[in-house]
């Protein structure tokens, strides 16, 4: 006999979801910020084990569910690839001094007179460099603050800035973890992302920097020049700084130019880093490796352990030396294995056709691709608000409104577009986000008091939702592209 596949209710589809949000939060509760360390996985996991019962119970086979599983992570391993990769480029790049070297030149740029402005330059520098806005925030916007209380200069105007800057380097790096994730849950691949999430962000930071400039005219603070200049001479006595090191940056920029793809992209980034180690930082190798006495030796081991494992730069600047820090590919694995319980999540959700019933029920909002990109968005705040998770603003959202941004003939970036302009940069605006929580503690700045100077993350959102309701720059699938997706599916 057939076994009778029925269809969920709403309520029935809700319940996995409501699950999750109720694990989250209470990993927020009781873990913080370690969370990501294995709780939220675990909780992924969970709500997949009863959406898991919840799709047996509907009739459908266990094998088929499994079935759609493996499809789901298996979409998702070039990404994981990528994450790889980008963990031994950034492990490289510190050895190399290339990292180091942006830090250094970037805060030269300060200027009493542009302070504000400065402040964003600076930090979206550093995240791009590092693709990390929370050792950003953690390491030079803990100077920042210093330096903006003595120049008079309100804490929620400098903390503003601070993490427009941050956010919109963990955006556009190719380093960042949501700038890989979320092209992972849209289907498609990182530079495509990148490339058209600055038709969106280019404005927003553009309108951030001149409201910045704007309240900076009003202000003429006396300089305070003593905590940037310990860093300087940390960073200069550590590494060999010259300019000759941005030529690894600017190489993969014309390798990325040339539409190599990313996976030997980035891996030639990872290789010119380990080479200009060799030439310019040997003191580096040596300290990194432990070895004084066999620089061949000393090198084989400091490059290899670079590229997978945990390095940090020793200086004379504590504050400097978290900053100096990385995983290597190690340190990309609690977001792959968030990638991986997440995608099994969707495979369960997808399976028993609950996100189908979810969706559909919000598409009644969704008409035009305006509504379509606002709803997504304000479905991304909702998951910040209640799950306390950036990552799980992208990926939850992602799995949801795939099928139908492909139903309405509209290109997977511009999913994985809306997913980062919301998702990536409201997390920091909830008190109770793990972002949000974070970055006040570290900076001793009530969310509340910098939320109104997040100039960049308040209009990232608005700026994603106003370009889709007037058309511009959206992409859509061919016809021949959209068949050949169908097919794929079917």
């Amino acid at each position: 006999m057939t076994k009778t596949i029925r269809e969920p209710s709403t309520t029935q589809a809700l319940i996995p979801v409501i699950a999750l949000i109720v694990l989250l939060t209470l990993n927020v509760y009781f873990f913080g910020d370690d969370a990501l360390a294995g709780a939220n996985q675990i909780a992924l996991l969970l709500a997949a084990a009863i959406g898991g019962v919840i799709a047996v119970y509907l009739g459908h086979n266990w094998n088929n569910v499994r079935t759609q599983i493996v499809k789901s992570i298996g979409a998702a391993m070039p990404s994981i690839i990528i994450l790889l990769l980008i963990g031994s480029l950034a492990g490289t790049w510190l050895l190399s001094g290339v990292v180091p070297a942006m830090i250094y030149y970037g805060l030269q740029i300060l200027n009493p007179g542009i302070f504000l402005l400065a402040c964003v330059i600076v930090s979206a520098m550093v995240s791009v460099a590092t693709g990390s806005s929370w050792s950003t925030v953690a390491t030079i916007g803990i100077a920042l603050i210093g330096i903006g209380h003595a120049m008079g200069f309100g804490e929620g105007m400098v903390a503003g800035a601070i993490i427009s800057g941050a956010y919109f380097g963990d955006k556009m790096s190719p380093l960042s973890d949501t700038t890989n994730l979320a092209p992972a849950m849209s289907g498609t691949d990182l530079f495509t992302h990148i490339r058209y999430m600055s038709l969106t962000t280019g404005p927003s930071i553009i309108i951030t920097l001149i409201l910045f400039i704007v309240i900076g005219f009003f202000f003429e603070p006396a300089t305070e020049q003593a905590d940037v200049g310990a860093t300087l001479s940390a960073i200069d006595k550590s590494f060999n700084i010259t300019p000759v090191l941005f030529l690894v940056p600017v190489a993969l920029v014309t390798i990325i130019v040339n539409k190599v793809p990313p996976l030997p992209s980035l891996l030639a980034g990872t290789l010119l880093g380990a080479l200009f180690a060799l030439i310019f930082q040997p003191q580096i190798i040596e300290q990194v490796s432990g070895i004084t006495d066999d620089f061949s030796k000393a090198s084989y081991i400091a490059i290899m352990k670079s590229m997978y494992g945990r390095i940090a730069i020793d200086t004379s600047h504590p504050q400097v030396n978290d900053l100096l820090t990385t995983g290597g590919m190690a340190g990309m694995l609690n977001t792959i294995w968030l990638i991986i319980t997440a995608m099994i999540y969707g495979g369960v959700m997808e399976s028993a056709g609950m996100l189908v019933k979810i969706t559909n029920g919000l598409m009644r909002f969704a008409k035009t691709t305006g509504s379509l990109v606002a709803t997504t968005a304000a479905t991304c705040l909702f998951f910040n608000v209640t799950a306390s998770d950036q990552y799980i603003s992208i990926v939850v959202p992602g799995r949801m409104f795939a099928k139908t941004f492909r139903d309405q003939g509209l290109k997977p970036e511009v999913l994985s577009r809306t997913l980062e302009d919301s998702g990536t940069v409201t997390s920091v605006l909830i008190p109770w986000n793990t972002c949000g929580a974070t970055q006040s503690a570290v900076l001793g700045v009530p969310t509340v008091t910098y939320l109104p100077y997040a100039f960049f993350n308040i209009i990232s959102p608005f700026m994603s939702i106003f370009m889709a309701s007037f058309n511009i720059k959206i992409r859509r699938l061919k016809e021949g592209e959209e068949s050949r997706k169908i097919e794929m599916d079917n």
